[in-house]
């Protein structure tokens, strides 16, 4: 071992690290500013590498493929990557790397990818007109390894995402998808300022986060299918995100000037769900004393959104498919047909395919809702995404709670990365918002989140938490449903929750409020 305690500082990993610290610094002044840099840092590089290796081999006219291959090998290899050759053609170079020349620390900040891409593209798109690159796997995004495609034929290249790269527009792509993102916000936004005119100034409008490859492809998606008639079918773990997307697709269609109906039938009891959807007629059942409007007639001529539709009885789902096929409902105890105008979007976090299978949906219904599917990642595969929400959650809360927050500290940062966000963007809120409440300054220096705990025993500990606090919560709300006659609005109101969340308990718990009603 060396006696030197700095012996490891060596060129390359200086200027790692210091590429590292200008990134973690950059953010602290808003994502735009690091994307810029990061943008303008690539462009300038790639231009001194190119010019650097054409001194050195003599070669002054266009590069050639061999040329261009051994020169964006050698710009990476040379700081430490391992990048080799899989494939080259006329019209698409593809090489891999299972060594990142920022270390294992790229995890922290897998927008650097971008540098790469627009190193390759920039000198590309000189040589030869245009690129595209495509990053199908990157070490930053914890695969293991970078999988890259450089396709010069902007012909072929239509069938593949990545940045595109001109010799006169560099990183086409990035502002194709900043315009997308803005036209769809703007379009939800209006919609929100219309409809909340009152609404407190710590109130926000909708903001779609869609840095990554992944959601920036839902956003295609929505521009597409937002014009038309095709029922949608979102699918997607909790939190991630579904209803934002429901209602992008609405602020995009020509149904924009009507309403916009969100319902978790999840929330609904059984025994409600048909009435609640489609309506009742006066006496159809016991407490049934007036005429009820279900949720199609008060959406019509706009867009229904049916979150966790994988909940409804099957009574519902037969209901539902005639409205989808036919146009048309009959309320509950009624005999009378009444035409419906109604977009449907649905949503769910189960695997339909498999209810199918099981018997426990429809099949006919599945194909019905299904003519249009989104698939939204979860948050551990959107890494590009985090420090954008962050950022927009943090201000979000400064005036939620009249805070300063300006950043988040450098470990708060790398706490985040390294979860694996179980709750999605809904979890990352709120741990947010726990942890903002007790910053004194202008920046989180602590995150209030638990880690999972891999050993056995704390697995046994932590489940003993969940079912003595289960256990606790069902209690609760037995003992106020008794205090309140089976009210779940005032129920709700004692909890400082709306009666969705206690619709939801209630669900969970499998509590029949019914049974709490004084006759």
């Amino acid at each position: 071992m060396s006696n030197d305690p700095l012996s490891e500082l060596t060129p390359d990993f200086f200027l790692q690290t210091f590429i590292l610290e200008l990134m973690h610094a950059s953010e602290q002044q808003g994502q735009e500013h690091c994307e810029q840099l990061i943008e303008h840092i690539a462009q300038t590089a790639g231009c001194f590498f190119e010019e650097t290796y054409r001194e050195n081999t003599g070669k002054s006219e266009r590069l050639d493929t061999e040329s261009y291959v051994e020169l964006i090998l050698g710009i990476k290899n040379n700081i430490g990557g391992n990048f080799l050759l899989v494939s080259s053609n006329q019209d698409c170079i593809t090489v891999t790397n299972t060594c990142c020349p920022f270390g294992e620390r790229v995890t922290r900040f897998p927008e650097l990818c971008r540098m790469t891409s627009s190193v390759f593209g920039g000198i590309a798109a000189r040589n030869y007109g245009y690129a595209k690159v495509d990053i199908k796997k990157s070490i930053a995004c914890r695969h293991g390894r970078c999988d890259v495609s450089i396709h010069t034929n902007p012909q072929t290249a239509k069938e593949h995402h990545g940045m595109e790269y001109t010799d006169t527009t560099p990183v086409k792509q990035i502002s194709d998808a900043k315009a997308l993102q803005s036209r769809i916000e703007s379009s939800m936004q209006k919609l929100w300022h219309k409809k909340n005119k009152a609404v407190s100034e710590k109130h926000h409008p909708p903001a779609i986060v869609a840095k990554s490859p992944a959601m920036q492809k839902i956003l295609h998606s929505v521009e597409v299918v937002a014009p038309t008639l095709a029922t949608v079918l979102i699918q997607g773990q909790t939190g991630v995100g579904k209803e934002l997307v429901a209602r992008a697709i609405h602020a995009m269609s020509d149904r924009f000037h009507k309403e916009f109906i969100a319902i978790n039938c999840g929330a609904i009891p059984e025994s409600l769900i048909e009435s609640t959807l489609f309506g009742h007629e006066k006496g159809a059942f016991t407490g049934a004393i007036e005429v009820h409007q279900g949720y199609f007639e008060r959406a019509e001529g706009g867009t229904l959104f049916l979150d966790e539709i994988d909940s409804l009885s099957p009574a519902a789902q037969t209901r539902l498919l005639r409205v989808i096929q036919e146009g048309e409902l009959e309320r509950v105890g009624g005999r009378q047909t009444r035409a419906v105008d109604v977009r449907i979007i649905s949503a769910t976090n189960q695997n339909l395919e498999e209810l199918v299978k099981r018997n426990l949906f429809r099949n006919d219904l599945y194909y019905r809702i299904n003519v249009v599917r989104l698939g939204i990642p979860p948050l551990v595969e959107r890494p590009e995404d985090l420090p954008y929400l962050v950022q927009l959650i943090v201000q979000r809360l400064n005036k939620r709670y009249n805070k300063q927050v300006e950043s988040v500290s450098r470990e708060v940062m790398k706490k985040i990365r390294a979860y694996h966000w179980p709750g999605n963007v809904r979890e990352l809120e709120n741990a947010l918002e726990r942890s903002i409440l007790f910053v004194d300054g202008r920046e989180m220096t602590e995150l209030d989140l638990e880690l999972p705990v891999r050993s056995r025993h704390g697995e046994d500990w932590r489940n003993e938490r969940e079912q003595t606090v289960s256990k606790m919560e069902k209690a609760f709300l037995e003992t106020a449903l008794k205090q309140h006659a089976g009210s779940v609005r005032k129920v709700a109101e004692g909890m400082g929750i709306t009666p969705r969340a206690v619709y939801s308990k209630l669900k969970k718990h499998r509590i029949n409020m019914m049974n709490f009603r004084v006759p």
